[in-house]
């Protein structure tokens, strides 16, 4: 059968990106004490295309990535699959998003009693030339407002938010999501959890109000704590806030290449 998409194109545009997005598919996750976990990807898949060729073979795309379903994904497989696309597909690069919830069994602080709390976990690897890859995780948070807490005479507005980080790591240097996670978690005014008896609320509220943060406040200190991690050479930390008296969000982002 006649292959259309080698065809020539008379218009001779060169793509940057083609390929496919919103792929779904099952993966396994390594987990930083053995075994792995079980989840379900959102996939994007792109490489380059010459300006000589009409289109890209999409199925090529879906081809590679069910080949590699079964395998545990980490930074050491992706270096396989951006290679895979590649070859497969004649380009001079490829790109690949994979995102994906991670669970966490976590403890109440005070109760004990254990729930699952689910964490929007992602990786990006792009080979042009050298491999460059990053990873991140975004977790539920919760914050108190120091504005509020200071100028009321009993209480303070609070709210669930969400803070992203995304780190490039030095080679064969992974820095897990639970560490992620928990650096997240120290930096905003208390955690969020799945379960929560009395006596846990009563913790969680008051450990908040101990703890009033900006969505200013977050960033920073994340910031601080990844640029004097030796392990990072890159990162982008971002707080979103779902305001409770305000109908709009509060946003803060700070990215640093420590590479120069």
């Amino acid at each position: 059968m006649i292959d259309i998409q080698s065809t020539p194109d008379p218009r001779h545009i060169s793509i940057d990106r083609v390929g496919i997005k919103d792929l779904r598919y099952p993966i396994k996750v390594r987990l930083p004490h053995g075994g792995y976990q079980q989840t379900i990807a959102e996939i994007d898949v792109f490489v380059d295309l010459h300006p000589k060729f009409r289109g890209t073979h999409m199925s090529r795309f879906v081809e590679i990535i069910d080949r590699i379903s079964g395998q545990e994904l980490t930074l050491f497989t992706l270096p396989d699959i951006l290679t895979q696309v590649r070859e497969q597909l004649g380009s001079k690069t490829s790109e690949l998003y994979i995102r994906f919830p991670y669970f966490l069994r976590k403890k109440a602080p005070v109760s004990e009693i254990a729930g699952m709390v689910d964490y929007q976990c992602r990786f990006h690897g792009r080979l042009d030339g050298e491999m460059v890859f990053t990873y991140g995780v975004t977790a539920p948070v919760t914050s108190l407002c120091p504005c509020s807490r200071e100028i009321s005479e009993a209480g303070a507005h609070n709210q669930r938010g969400e803070v992203s980080v995304d780190i490039r790591s030095v080679d064969k240097e992974i820095i897990w999501f639970e560490e992620l996670i928990e650096t997240v978690e120290s930096c905003v005014s208390a955690p969020v959890f799945s379960i929560l008896k009395r006596e846990d609320e009563k913790y969680v509220t008051e450990l908040a109000y101990k703890n009033p943060v900006f969505v200013e406040d977050i960033v920073r200190s994340l910031a601080e704590k990844f640029s004097n991690d030796e392990r990072i050479v890159w990162f982008r930390v971002q707080a979103k806030s779902h305001e409770s008296i305000h109908n709009h969000n509060a946003f803060a982002v700070i990215e640093r290449d420590k590479t120069g």
